[in-house]
């Protein structure tokens, strides 16, 4: 009885722990937008990007600190060990004249409490800082679209190669059950006498090398899933089902438009802000020329005994005050020339960003012109290639009727299987190219 109970928990443990297992593990199907938005708000990349806007939102709280009010307390207690000597002319106690007297000045204790006040009034660079600080956390944003841009771009481009091999995997199938229905055929015309053996043989080999075939495009289909779930930051534990197809359509729609502004691109806005960025740091040098002023005042209460009776009251429990406020202006005469070398390297910079600003232009300018160029010839291609394999598959079609009608020969066949299986390739092989000349073209317009 109790080897039968044992026998029973452990039954019920090992489902428990398949039921929590299964429920670990989540199926998603995403369409292309579905893939490419959770990989903007899972990728490290872009988690990076948004903890780098924090860590420019917290700095520019620190500039903003600068210009709000400082106050500070302080406190400090002594005891002297020994009260501070001091020699005073003996002659003020009727000593001789020329001769000193050992006076000790002070008493054993003392106390001090202070509060320090200061308010900034005018300074250059905090003030630059002030109005820098929107941009600042506009170049970050900026950074922040670059890297989703390019994480959509790869994302999309694994996702279509996927789909076309989904779908190059169906044909292989078709192309199986196709040459294995051959075989049968084959297998029954050499019973009644009409085949060879060598024919069936022949057609073993042409069955095999599809198997063999669809298996290597199944292993680099489960391959390309495993890396796009990797980009995607997605569990390997999980199952992706890809929703999109490709159609023709979609790839010619929309495209080869003469209109495209340089601005669209998210790497071109980021130049424009770091730009605006340099200016930025130029007027604060210009203005850290200009002297800073603060406003500044103290409160302190000063107490001193002989023993620590600092909280009694009487004569000897009196505490002093002493209060100022006033003005604080500095000015750096001379600093060996390090302001005037800062504010050189800030517009030596700013000559570096124009010069990326106009290399980016003509990079959009050949980026636009190439991706113009691809497309229309993967276009072309992938029309030429659909064409090739509708041919090649009436051809087949026709060679095959011939075949089980007696007057064509098996070489016809695997001639013209060989010739379909070469269009169908080609044809997919077309049609990925198509599709990632699109992406690039949309990528290289601003318009992905």
């Amino acid at each position: 009885m109790k080897k039968l109970m044992i026998n029973v928990f452990s039954v019920l443990l090992v489902s428990i722990t398949g039921i929590f297992t299964v429920r670990s593990q989540q199926v998603y199907k995403f369409s292309v937008q579905q893939a490419v938005d959770y990989a903007k708000q899972n990728s490290v990349e872009v988690k990076n990007a948004l903890l780098d806007y924090k860590i420019q939102n917290e700095t520019n709280n620190q500039i903003t600190a600068q210009a709000y009010p400082q106050l500070s307390a302080s406190g400090n207690a002594q005891d002297f060990l020994n009260i501070p000597t001091q020699l005073v002319p003996a002659e003020f106690f009727g000593g001789a004249p020329g001769t000193y007297e050992p006076i000790q000045f002070g008493t054993k204790y003392s106390v001090t409490g202070n509060i320090t006040a200061s308010q900034l009034l005018f300074d250059g660079q905090v003030f630059v800082g002030l109005q820098a600080r929107k941009t600042a956390l506009e170049l970050v944003q900026k950074q922040k679209e670059v890297t989703e841009e390019t994480i959509k771009a790869n994302v999309e481009k694994i996702y279509y190669q996927l789909v076309v091999g989904k779908q190059q995997i169906s044909t292989l199938t078709a192309n199986v059950e196709r040459t294995s229905k051959l075989l049968d055929d084959t297998k029954a015309m050499f019973k009644q006498g009409f085949a060879e053996k060598l024919d069936i043989d022949k057609l073993n080999v042409q069955l095999n090398n599809l198997q063999t075939e669809k298996s290597k495009a199944q292993s680099q289909l489960d391959a390309g899933n495993s890396g796009l779930k990797f980009l995607m930051n997605l569990p390997q534990k999980d199952t992706l089902i890809l929703t999109d197809s490709i159609t023709e359509d979609k790839i010619k729609g929309d495209i080869l438009n003469d209109d495209y502004n340089y601005a669209d691109r998210k790497e071109y806005q980021l130049l424009e802000t770091s730009k605006k960025l340099d200016a930025f740091n130029i007027k604060r040098y210009q203005l850290s020329q200009i002297p800073k002023l603060s406003f500044i005042g103290s409160y302190s209460k000063n107490a001193q005994r002989n023993d620590f009776s600092f909280f009694k009251g009487g004569s000897q429990g009196n505490w002093y005050t002493n209060s100022y406020i006033g003005l604080n202006l500095s000015y750096s005469i001379f600093d060996g020339f390090s302001r005037r070398s800062n504010l050189r390297i800030a517009r030596l910079n700013l000559q570096k960003t124009n010069n990326s600003i106009q290399k980016m232009e003509a990079s959009i300018d050949n980026d636009v012109a190439q991706a113009k160029v691809q497309i229309a010839n993967a276009i072309l291609s992938m029309d030429n290639q659909k064409q090739n394999m509708v041919l090649a598959e009436n051809v087949y079609n026709t060679t095959k009727k011939k075949f089980e009608a007696g007057v064509g020969s098996n070489q016809e066949i695997y001639n013209a299987e060989a010739d379909l299986k070469t269009a169908q390739n080609n044809y997919y092989s077309a049609l990925y190219d198509a599709i990632i000349a699109k992406i690039n073209y949309l990528q290289a317009t601003g318009k992905l």
